[in-house]
């Protein structure tokens, strides 16, 4: 690292305590200071590239700096930068709760704004239960996937299954209670998982307010990915027995999975969905929780009654974020991305084959544009994705592994040259190993 990157790194540890992050790493690890970026390109302040091969936390999709969506941010900058949502509106959210309904499955008529995927997670939870109070009835609980992941505030962590999470804040967390997620991605074992599920519900499903689940994919559940019918068989058992269901697409939405959202594959409309992360573009934290008419009939009453939904952010529809959202959906509309990225994830999958042969390679599995390689034969502490990071930043590629899981989430705009360079990056860093 050269003088430009050593001296803004130095003025971040002064005061920064980064995400994620053992900051007791960073006394051997170095930062990499950004100064700049352009379409699948992060650059440091002594030019350096890196491919972002994660779309930085998995929400940028159509590049960074992407001109259609920095000018339309730039016009609406100069008309309004913000309003609060309560007692007044603006175009771009109502058009953007337009859009949203029009292309999200149907019955997924009304739209909730939040600032972040875990704050949407938070509205769908209090929502369902409210909803079932409003009732009058009495719905403690929430159902949840083993390895799952649904955010880090607390109502979000209370439905996750990382472990590590919850027996730190075990004392803070909501009732929840957890279903086996499939083994893998055959039918065979999503329907094993519907016998168990099947049997929670019919012993408890009184007591449980919402089912969430990550639509295909378990994102920082390691990738884990399973087949579609679960979730088509899930929706027939919630239904059955009176229990919402939560669709969290906040990572597997807007296109990653080869469909615009996961749940398409499956046929299914949930009662609420969450979308997050690629709303933007990648641009600016924006979230929305989408439901149906009937749970928002059940909040609809007198204001004496006190019935309405209890919920808000300062920043809830903020324009600038809503802006950025219609403009990343207007690329969207231009062009055939979903059959473009479909011939991309082919290609990469094609790429991935030559890992198989790699003896301390388990599996790859792939989603749409979610490509995954589980290695096998290393404990967590020999940190073997922490070397991996390593060489690709070494060698001009970001990936940023999962534990033992090496992963491609890259921007819909990359190229096939660009598909080349993140694959080869990894599989010489996975063959040193």
């Amino acid at each position: 690292m050269r003088n430009n990157n050593i001296q803004i790194v130095t003025e971040d540890l002064k005061n920064i305590w980064h995400p994620c992050t053992q900051m007791k790493d960073h006394e051997t690890l170095p930062l990499i200071p950004i100064k700049r970026a352009k379409g699948v390109y992060l650059y440091d302040f002594n030019d350096k590239s890196y491919i972002d091969a994660i779309s930085s936390w998995w929400v940028n999709i159509f590049g960074h700096v992407n001109e259609h969506i920095s000018s339309k941010i730039k016009e609406q900058l100069d008309t309004l930068e913000h309003v609060l949502l309560a007692g007044f509106t603006h175009k771009p959210a109502v058009d953007l709760a337009e859009k949203i309904v029009n292309i999200t499955p149907k019955g997924l008529d009304k739209v909730f704004f939040a600032d972040n995927g875990s704050s949407a997670v938070e509205v769908a939870l209090k929502m369902s239960f409210h909803y079932h109070k409003n009732r009058g009835e009495s719905r403690p609980l929430f159902l949840s996937l083993t390895n799952s992941y649904h955010g880090e505030t607390i109502g979000a962590l209370s439905v996750g299954d990382v472990e590590l999470y919850k027996e730190t804040y075990e004392p803070l967390l909501i009732s929840n209670i957890q279903t086996p997620v499939p083994k893998n991605q055959s039918r065979e074992s999503a329907k094993e998982a519907i016998v168990e599920l099947e049997r929670i519900l019919k012993e408890r499903g009184s007591e449980i307010s919402a089912f969430i689940l990550e639509p295909l994919v378990q994102g920082a559940g390691y990738m884990h990915m399973y087949h579609p019918i679960y979730i088509t068989l899930v929706k027939e058992l919630c239904e059955k027995y009176g229990v919402h269901l939560i669709a969290d697409e906040i990572m597997t939405g807007f296109g990653r999975t080869g469909t615009m959202f996961a749940c398409e594959q499956a046929g299914v409309s949930p009662d609420f969905m969450t979308l997050s992360k690629g709303l933007t573009g990648g641009y600016l934290p924006l979230a929305l929780t989408l439901t149906t008419q009937e749970v928002y009939s059940a909040f609809y009453c007198d204001y004496n009654e006190y019935k309405a939904f209890l919920h808000s952010h300062s920043y809830t529809g903020n324009p600038l974020a809503c802006t950025s959202a219609l403009a990343t959906m207007e690329l969207f509309e231009a062009s055939d991305v979903l059959g473009e990225n479909r011939k991309k994830s082919a290609y990469i999958l094609k790429k991935l084959e030559k890992f198989k042969l790699l003896e301390n390679v388990k599996e790859i599995r792939q989603t749409g544009m979610i490509s995954a390689i589980e290695l096998k034969g290393y404990t967590p502490q020999e940190r073997i994705g922490l070397k991996v990071y390593e060489y690709g930043l070494e060698h001009g590629v970001l990936l940023r592994p999962l534990g033992h899981i090496i992963y491609f989430m890259p921007p819909y705009v990359i190229t096939y040259e660009e598909i080349d360079k993140m694959i080869d990056t990894a599989y010489e860093a996975i063959v040193r190993l």
